[in-house]
């Protein structure tokens, strides 16, 4: 018995140090969820036809030194960014790599995956990624070494000023749309029922977050699918032309997603604020006025080509590389799929101190310094 109140008292001081030595170094926390637009690197774990791991993938990705590190695109990605500007001294490591040990929650952990989408059967047909609810189920363990370690008001301590971006739902459109990605495999639903599914969906992992401490929601929209450079090939596009069905989907569901969001902040305020980040009309405002932001090109991807199989590759010689464009920074694309970092700076830009039409009811800066 007395050992045993040893032991607990012993658990007790240990947690208490830790909790000092951490807490007053703790600038900045980040939680990522989502796709392959915000993927670190957890694709890279798994047995997956989505993986970014192999040149040009990176090529400006300077902490790596222009190495693949997982990413779907040429550099940094939106949450990247964001992090940045908003004093991350280093990016949240993804969750399945070996070195992201129970510490790193300190300082955030990135669980997004390519290919992944709000519903558990998106991007089956590209056998491994990691669903949102698997996703959050990640998180919940993260969370609970991290109460090992240090105890849960230390940990809600952390938690309650982490901010947390969640980038999905792109993957559950294209699965519906697209003819050549069979839609779970079943007969389609109506593209209604699909909406109110994915927000219903989202907003069940949304819930399940703010239960387990999370207080600074980013929810960031669906982007113009139907102007990406896979969309607009598969149907035979003209330039200039975006795929108008797809698009009206997407602002349907983006409605949908912006109303839920609103209910969920009336019935948590002033505890717990969800942002909803426009990242369609900021992407639809580049590709329309592309000079105007220094881009040449707005429709073709920087890597891959125009056709399909759109393979974006470095191999041993130019008779088995993908073409790649000559600038970077002056295409809005960097692959069939992915904005290039260039586009990524524009929209982090403006989520960080955009008016209430890019990010609803504040802007991420404000989110930041959000002391309720």
């Amino acid at each position: 018995m007395a050992m045993g109140m040893l032991k607990s008292f012993l658990s007790q001081i240990f947690a208490l140090v830790l909790s000092l030595q951490v807490l007053p170094s703790l600038c900045y926390t980040s939680f990522v969820f989502g796709d392959s637009l915000v993927d670190a690197g957890n694709n890279d774990y798994l047995f997956t036809l989505s993986k970014a791991d192999s040149p040009p993938y990176g090529i400006d990705f300077t902490p790596s030194g222009g190495q693949p590190t997982g990413r779907f695109t040429n550099g940094r990605t939106i949450s990247d960014i964001l992090d940045e500007a908003l004093g991350a001294k280093s990016f949240p490591p993804p969750y399945l790599a070996p070195t992201t040990n129970a510490e790193a929650f300190l300082r955030g952990i990135n669980y997004a995956s390519g290919s992944s989408g709000i519903l558990d059967k998106t991007g089956s047909l590209f056998i491994g990624r990691i669903p949102l609810r698997e996703q959050v189920d990640y998180f919940e363990q993260s969370r609970s070494h991290m109460v090992n370690m240090t105890g849960e008001k230390a940990t809600m301590e952390i938690l309650k000023k982490a901010m947390f971006s969640i980038t999905t739902g792109s993957n559950d459109v294209l699965n519906y749309i697209l003819p050549l990605i069979p839609f779970s495999g079943v007969d389609k639903i109506s593209s209604e029922m699909l909406q109110d599914f994915m927000v219903s969906n989202l907003t069940i992992q949304l819930k399940r977050l703010h239960k387990l401490g999370a207080r600074k929601l980013i929810i960031v929209g669906v982007g113009p699918l139907g102007c990406i450079p896979i969309v607009r090939a598969l149907n035979l596009l003209p330039s200039g032309e975006c795929a108008v069905e797809v698009n009206e989907f997407v602002q349907g569901y983006n409605k949908k997603l912006n109303r839920e969001l609103d209910h969920l902040n009336q019935e948590m305020e002033p505890e717990t604020i969800f942002i909803y980040a426009n990242s369609y009309d900021i992407v639809m405002g580049i590709i329309q006025n592309y000079h105007e932001y220094g881009f040449v090109n707005a429709e073709d991807p920087c890597c891959g080509g125009n056709f399909p199989p759109f393979i974006c590759i470095k191999g041993l010689n130019a008779n088995i590389s993908s073409v790649l464009c000559n600038d970077r920074s002056k295409h809005v694309f960097w692959d069939a799929y992915h904005p290039t970092e260039a586009a990524n700076v524009i929209m982090a830009r403006k989520f960080l101190n955009g008016d209430e039409s890019i990010s609803y009811p504040i802007n991420i800066v404000k989110l930041y310094n959000y002391k309720p």
